[in-house]
């Protein structure tokens, strides 16, 4: 077999500072607001950058209500940090880089609370080999990205916060009170870590599973809690999931035609089942085990255009989409299975138009 030569791949999903580049620039070039220490742009700048701005051709990048944007915008200006709080799928993660990027013009300084369970997986460890060299010093020291983020003065993303040990979620108290750490390693003021200008933490924790650990009360003290939540439109999240569909679409190389009404079937199930209410103010069953969230009707519309490319001819249809619903609709819990069947038999059969007796149609996938 011939060999191929190796050439550099493109990346999967690259930062939103990469992705927005023209966009941060261009604010940055027009702001005339005041700018905060340390940071990019103006706090209306970053506004402008989440939620839009047709006169200047900014992109709307989250859905939410304005006053709870410039809540958490100023929230990051003060010295306490702010911590998100939501259900699975409801973009914490996504505001909390597009933040990054705006302020700090870097995204990529994050911290995964599951992930840490030491206190050099949360401020700093060293290079061995270094150390047995030369013995503690600047050189030796292998900062983690909260540390980065002090030294540089950037904003840092903790994701899933609560899942870091609470005797870790301690260790940052320091950090969000004084600004500053100590490596005692190190001799006089070069162990003295003092946060600069523009540093600070944004934070995210999914009020649905939250782990095996509780946050520290200290801890909530220092933070701003803000709730973020499904959005609450139809055609505000069938505009998003158009949108970032067509963009993981094009990031996998397929052209498939989004048919509008498909993504409206696709979103309004989604917004029934996750709120247990339909449109038109019916109580419903709402599931229990599946989060339905934006961020998951991404992933199904994504999965059906994909399966529609390589399987389909290319063109998207209900009967693609419905396929990939299920999978997402029907998680860990055995009582979904009757709740789903519930909602086709008392909801969806009543419905008029093709697409919906269509979906009503292919009931026989939910076994």
């Amino acid at each position: 077999m011939k060999s191929q030569p190796l050439t550099a791949k493109p990346a999967q999903r690259e930062p939103a500072e990469v992705v927005y580049r023209r966009e941060l620039d261009k604010l940055v070039s027009t702001d005339s607001g005041p700018v905060p220490p340390g940071w990019l742009m103006s706090p209306g700048s970053v506004e402008k950058f989440l939620l839009g701005d047709e006169h200047l051709g900014i992109e709307r990048k989250f859905v939410a209500d304005r006053a709870m944007v410039v809540r958490i915008i100023i929230s990051l200006c003060t010295s306490r940090g702010c911590l998100l709080v939501g259900e699975p799928g409801t973009a914490k993660s996504w505001l909390s880089e597009l933040l990054a990027a705006a302020i700090s013009g870097d995204s990529t300084l994050t911290l995964q609370g599951g992930a840490i369970n030491q206190v050099s997986q949360l401020l700093y460890s060293w290079n061995e080999a270094l150390l047995h060299s030369e013995g503690p010093t600047r050189r030796a020291l292998v900062p983690t990205p909260l540390l980065r983020g002090m030294m540089d003065g950037r904003l840092v993303r903790f994701e899933e916060i609560a899942r870091c040990p609470q005797a870790l979620q301690d260790a940052l108290l320091s950090v969000l009170s004084d600004r500053v750490v100590v490596i005692p390693e190190l001799p006089g003021e070069e162990g003295v870590i003092l946060a600069r200008q523009g540093f600070n933490l944004v934070a995210t924790s999914n009020s649905v599973d939250e782990g095996v650990h509780r946050m520290s009360a200290a801890l909530k003290r220092r933070m701003v809690f803000e709730e973020i939540r499904p959005i609450q439109h139809l055609a505000d999240e069938i505009q998003v999931v158009l949108r970032e569909v067509t963009r993981t679409n094009r990031l996998a190389g397929i052209e498939v035609p989004l048919d509008e009404s498909v993504i409206e079937l696709l979103v309004t199930l989604f917004h029934e089942l996750r709120n247990g209410q339909t449109m038109d103010g019916r109580s419903t069953d709402r599931l229990a085990g599946a989060a339905l969230s934006t961020a998951e009707a991404v992933s199904v519309a994504h999965a059906a255009s994909l399966n529609a490319w390589y399987y389909g001819g290319g063109e998207m249809t209900v009967e693609h989409m419905m396929h990939h619903v299920v999978g997402s609709a029907l998680k860990d819990q055995p009582e979904d299975r009757r709740r789903l069947k519930h909602y086709f038999e008392t909801i969806v059969a009543q419905r008029k138009g093709p697409k919906w007796q269509q979906v009503y149609a292919l009931k026989s996938l939910i076994r």
